[in-house]
């Protein structure tokens, strides 16, 4: 006779733990979870969005998702945005990740999410960036915005062996810029520089990496990315329809990324096709279409759930394994029939 699961609590100590122990295999699951996801062993959903009339910049969503292969498993992510945290020294995001058992639907785990969102994130811009600059590991990083998944990804470049001679940085809260350059200096002893103009911070630099807040696009000077570097574009909303048509466009989805107004979506509404987009981060990976070294290569991934699903279940496991996480065995007590 089947029994309800024990229910599992992974606090992010855990979360935590496990990742920076694991990076190799967390980095080998996105990768299959976008393999997975292209080869439609996957269920994505649109992300749900719910606002606020009275606060339009706070929102909190959810992304629902099951990943087929070795993991089959349901979940969804539900992450909040609440920017004005930081001016009380708490992070814009949190997030929770409920893992389903795909047999029988039951909940398995509730597990603290907000850094499998940031690492996942973080290591698809990663896994991107090998695969689309023409000369990978070393160059030029710009960075546009200094919070959370800047670090975050920039900590994945250096473990995927980045070694850069110069990081540029460039935020509106230039205090932000500051702590920023010195966990850099502090933590992996790079070169950096601060610049209160964005066309210094993006420069010559081969790898520009954009995680701003911005709602509407503003980068709109072509000759900015003249030089055809490799653009991480994260925050989805910073570049203008006209940049992006003179560039290379690689998406995890067109489907999720091409809608809420992303710089994609206002170039699709500006004319009315996707033949701006070449294909996906897969296609890169797969060689289905060449890079074109002449243009901006811009990847803009909207951030799939099946990622979290994927990272999430790799933490359940390990920490199941090391006895970290938390058991509830009678949180399904009332689960019999009869």
């Amino acid at each position: 006779m089947a029994v309800a699961p024990t229910f599992y609590v992974v606090p992010g100590s855990t979360v935590k733990n496990v990742i920076d122990n694991n990076k190799k295999h967390v980095f080998e699951a996105v990768e299959a979870a976008y393999r997975l996801h292209a080869a439609g062993d996957s269920v994505n959903p649109d992300s749900y969005f719910l606002r606020y009339p009275d606060k339009p910049s706070d929102r909190i969503i959810a992304l629902p998702a099951h990943l087929g292969g070795t993991v089959q498993k349901s979940g969804i992510k539900w992450i909040s945005s609440f920017p004005e945290n930081r001016t009380s020294n708490l992070a814009r995001a949190s997030a929770v990740l409920i893992i389903n058992d795909a047999a029988t639907g039951y909940p398995l785990a509730c597990i603290e999410a907000s850094l499998i969102s940031a690492t996942r994130t973080a290591a698809s811009a990663a896994l991107a960036a090998e695969h689309m600059s023409p000369h990978p590991f070393e160059g030029t990083l710009g960075v546009i915005g200094t919070g959370v998944i800047a670090r975050t990804t920039i900590e994945w470049l250096l473990y995927r062996n980045w070694k850069f001679h110069k990081v540029r940085l460039y935020d509106l809260d230039r205090k932000e810029a500051e702590r920023f350059s010195m966990w850099l200096g502090d933590q992996h002893n790079v070169p950096v520089d601060i610049h209160d103009r964005l066309e210094g911070a993006v420069g010559d630099a081969s790898l520009i990496l954009f995680t701003t807040t911005a709602s509407d696009p503003y980068l709109a000077d072509e000759k900015l990315l003249a030089h055809a570097p490799t653009v991480l574009h994260l925050s989805l909303r910073d570049i203008c329809v006209n940049v992006i048509l003179a560039s290379q466009n690689v998406v995890d989805d067109a489907n999720h990324c091409l809608k809420a107004r992303t710089s994609l979506h206002l170039t699709e509404m500006a004319t009315g096709n996707r033949d701006f987009v070449s294909g996906t981060l897969v296609d890169v990976l797969e060689k289905n279409f060449k890079l074109d070294q002449n243009r901006p290569r811009i990847f803009s991934p909207f951030g799939l759930g099946v990622l979290d699903l994927a990272v999430g279940n790799l933490v359940l496991e390990a920490a199941k394994s090391s006895n970290a996480a938390v058991a509830l065995p009678d949180f399904f007590s009332n689960s019999a029939r009869w």
